[in-house]
This record gives structure tokens, C-alpha cells and sequence, in this order.
């Protein structure tokens, strides 16, 4: 798989960035993303750690599917102890940014500390520093990317940042990359924003090279293709609605959250699914 065998772990507080070996048992054992990123933060971090506080850490995780072929091969997740639940909190995201992360030679960072000014990361293959994001703070995630751009003289860098939510510690805040793809999950904005991090930008032009048998991954990442679009939720309700059409398969599992998770089931869920509302607009153009 497309592993690099290596993570960036960036200290805030020293403003010091350096390479470490990924530990590839534990990449076995917990395969990465999630469950790898989800392992080093439960080492890492003491227990009762305050979410916001410097003493938590915020990690950008690939997988060994990252930047490949396979399906979902450009997300990306982000790991943290959440300031909403207080537990770890994962967020995920697709895009670019993922496969550039992974074609710049990291599987992970892991962001520590706080910086006493708001800085960026910049990372370019090998070289990563830490660079003063004072007049990029207050922007949005838009401006914030193009202004990134332009500085760096480089249309394809890879932005992943937040925007005033984040910079406020909204609880919900989300990391946005690629302008419209987010980590909207468990309030991650919000521990970036903690750091006083606005955004790391990467450029990556490594590649992967690294595919024990390109053929058969090829062979095998193709019959993948096909089950998804023969399958009735990914092949057919998925590209035609959008991921709202997951809302009555979720309702019928009985694994809705309704009202704040104290039901699992709402009795008016078909009447705001992706279906009904693709109806209405049929009809009339309006949702109501």
C-alpha cells in the first residue's frame, strides 16, 4: 500500500517542524486515517486534557489508499479530542488535499501546542515551516486560500483552513479545503482556532511509486468500481440525490439522531428525504 513511513510533527510552541517515522505496526493494526490517527492521540494526550487548551493535539491523517485509484482515495481525516464531546472527535474530508498531503511524502502531521501569533503551515515535499499568518486572520476560508496562492506563486497549492468560526472557537466550526470540501465534524475548526493555526498549505509532486503490484491494485480497484455502480444506494441514489438520500436508509436502521440523539428514529423523515424534495422541485420548482 501507499505508505511514505514518515509523519511532520509541528510544535507550536517552539515553532519547530520535524520528520518522524510512522510506526508501521500500528499502521497495520489500525490501517490508518481514523483508527491510526485515533491511536496516537489516546497516547499522546492525558485524558482529562481541555479540548481548547495546548495540551491537545489536532493530527491530518491519510490512509494507504490515499492518493490512489481506489475509491475514497482522495479523503483525508482529521483527528482531535473534541470540544463538543470531550471525547477523540473525528472529522473527514475529500478533495485534493489528501492525495497532495500524501504526494508531498507525509502520512500524518500532528500539530501541538499553541503559537502565540497566528501562523500557517507551509509544506513543500520535505520542507515544512511555520510562516505569520497575521493578515490572513479574519479572512475567510476563500480568500484566505487565494491569498495563499498568490503569495506562494503556485495555482496548485493544496489549502486546508478555517475561517472566522474557527478563529471565534465555535464549537461546530469545520475545516474547510479546496474551497467547498470540509471536515465539518465535532467542532475541529475550533481546536485549529485554538492553536492560532489558519491553514496548512501543501504542494506535493513525489507521487506515490510505492504499489507493491500496480496491475493487480488496478484489476482490484476497477471490480470496486463496478459493485459501487451496480449497487442500488452508490450507483443509482447517491449521484442522483446527493448523501440526503441516505436519510431514510439511516431512518429505517433506526440510527437517526432525533432530537439530540434521544430517539433514533423521526416519523417525519420521509417528508424531508432527498426523494420528497427532488418531487417538489419537479413539480414546482420550490421546497417548502
Amino acid at each position: 500500500m501507499a505508505w511514505t513511513r514518515k509523519f511532520l510533527r509541528v510544535n507550536l510552541n517552539r515553532g519547530s517542524c520535524v520528520s518522524e517515522p510512522l510506526n508501521m505496526a500500528w499502521a497495520a493494526q489500525f490501517l490508518g486515517q481514523w483508527g491510526l490517527a485515533s491511536k496516537y492521540l489516546v497516547s499522546e494526550i492525558d485524558p482529562g486534557a481541555d479540548p481548547l487548551a495546548p495540551d491537545n493535539k489536532l493530527i491530518y491523517a491519510t490512509g494507504p489508499l490515499t492518493g490512489t485509484m481506489a475509491s475514497t482515495g482522495g479523503r483525508y481525516s482529521v483527528v482531535t479530542k473534541g470540544p463538543l464531546t470531550g471525547a477523540v472527535a473525528c472529522s473527514n474530508s475529500g478533495g485534493y488535499f489528501g492525495a497532495e498531503l500524501k504526494f508531498a511524502g507525509w502520512d500524518m502531521i500532528i500539530i501541538e501546542g499553541r503559537s502565540p501569533q497566528p501562523v500557517y503551515l507551509h509544506i513543500e515535499n520535505e520542507r515544512a515551516e511555520l510562516l505569520p499568518a497575521g493578515d490572513l486572520w479574519g479572512r475567510t476560508v476563500w480568500d484566505t486560500e487565494a491569498m495563499l496562492r498568490k503569495r506562494h506563486q503556485d495555482s496548485l497549492l493544496r489549502v486546508s483552513s478555517i475561517g472566522r468560526a474557527g478563529e471565534n472557537l465555535v464549537l461546530f466550526a469545520a475545516i474547510v479545503n479546496d474551497l467547498h470540501r470540509a471536515a465539518g465534524r465535532s467542532g475541529v475548526g475550533a481546536v485549529m482556532g485554538s492553536k492560532n493555526l489558519k491553514a496548512v498549505a501543501v504542494r506535493g509532486t513525489r507521487g506515490l511509486g510505492n504499489i507493491a503490484d500496480p496491475q493487480a491494485f488496478m484489476a482490484a480497484v476497477t471490480a470496486g468500481k463496478r459493485v459501487l455502480a451496480e449497487n442500488a444506494v452508490t450507483g443509482q441514489g447517491l449521484p442522483t440525490y446527493g448523501t440526503q438520500v441516505l436519510m431514510n436508509v439511516i431512518n429505517e436502521m433506526g440510527a437517526s439522531p432525533t432530537r439530540n440523539h434521544r430517539d433514533v428514529q423521526f416519523e417525519g423523515a420521509r417528508r424531508i428525504s432527498a426523494e420528497a424534495m427532488h418531487e417538489q422541485r419537479a413539480t414546482d420548482g420550490r421546497t417548502h
